[in-house]
């Protein structure tokens, strides 16, 4: 049994699910990439998003080395039954215990092992859905979709999708057995994806979920060129070209000028930059990092908000103005 929701729902491909626009991302909560995390704010902001309507919950064992999958695991078991949202998980990163050192492994053995060890970490007997983190090193894709179809027809997940993979690795997959679902990155920075990754898709009844669609903070308003000098030292971001030099400067310049789209909807940047993904066809729904209920509560009415065709021309231009990112301008 899954969540009710009053939040407007979409088809999530051919999987049967319907799912909120807007889901949790769990990265933070594993708290070894984005500077220190209190599980007692993770388990908070997943309860408080759950409250709010939002019915589903991405993760990766790769994320704090399990730590992020415990920490949902721990908030699953003490929310009844009708209260649980479905929970997406990703396995083909192997990490050191010091959650250093990432490998792309999916050989067989390895994913059915990572498998069994996300089961017991999020404490439920099958996973909604299923998902390859990255294309892998170890073994060609053909063998890692042959294990992945085989744990589906074994009912330890219930559905199967791939993150990270371009259209003519969905097509290789696709021969073998329907790839359910994709996972990509997808913002007003990173555009890329709607160039043939969003119409394949698509075409083929495969449900997308992107991540990082306020580019790791980046869209929300409130980044700020102090906020990027004095990342931790172990997050990710201190060291990532958009977070630096010319390209933080167009990307500030980006999220400033979405202000006057926010106001005319009485809503934040962060809020626009989440409508904005949503508004292109072949998109299901946008994965949101949460750190604390604040957070949800900062990009929470996303869920609900439709932009029209002069906001999208406004963005359009926006974009162009500020010559951030690259790819498609417009749905």
């Amino acid at each position: 049994m899954n969540m009710k929701t009053s939040l407007p729902t979409r088809a999530f491909g051919k999987t049967g699910m319907e799912i909120t626009r807007l889901g949790v991302g769990a990265w933070a909560m594993g708290g070894n990439m984005w500077g220190p995390q209190d599980d007692a704010d993770s388990d908070a902001a997943i309860r408080h998003a759950i409250e709010l309507g939002i019915n589903w919950i991405d993760t990766a064992a790769a994320y704090g080395v399990g730590h992020s999958e415990e920490v949902i695991g721990q908030t699953l078991k003490a929310l009844p039954a009708d209260r649980r949202p479905f929970v997406f998980t990703k396995g083909g990163v192997i990490r050191d215990a010091n959650g250093q050192n990432p490998r792309r492994l999916a050989n067989r053995e390895s994913l059915r092992n990572e498998l069994e060890n996300s089961l017991k970490r999020l404490q439920v007997e099958a996973i909604d859905l299923y998902q390859v983190h990255w294309p892998a090193d170890d073994v060609p894709l053909e063998d890692y979709w042959a294990t992945m179809l085989e744990l589906k027809s074994e009912g330890k997940v219930r559905h199967i999708g791939l993150s990270n993979h371009n259209a003519e690795q969905l097509a290789r997959a696709e021969a073998m057995g329907h790839v359910e679902t994709l996972q990509p990155p997808f913002s007003m920075i990173k555009r890329e994806t709607a160039e043939a990754i969003l119409p394949w898709c698509a075409a083929h009844g495969t449900g997308v979920i992107c991540y990082s669609p306020m580019q790791a903070g980046l869209l929300t308003g409130s980044f700020t060129k102090e906020r990027a000098a004095t990342l931790a030292d172990n997050d990710w971001r201190k060291t990532n070209p958009e977070f630096t030099g010319e390209r933080l400067d167009r990307n500030l310049a980006l999220a400033a000028a979405l202000k006057p789209v926010a106001d005319k909807h009485g809503t934040s940047i962060s809020s626009i930059a989440l409508t904005w993904v949503l508004a292109w066809p072949g998109l299901s729904a946008a994965i949101v990092g949460a750190r604390s209920p604040a957070q949800v509560d900062g990009w929470i009415d996303a869920a609900t908000i439709e932009l029209d065709a002069a906001d999208l021309d406004a963005i359009a231009g926006t974009i162009g103005a500020t010559g951030a990112g690259q790819g498609p301008v417009r749905p």
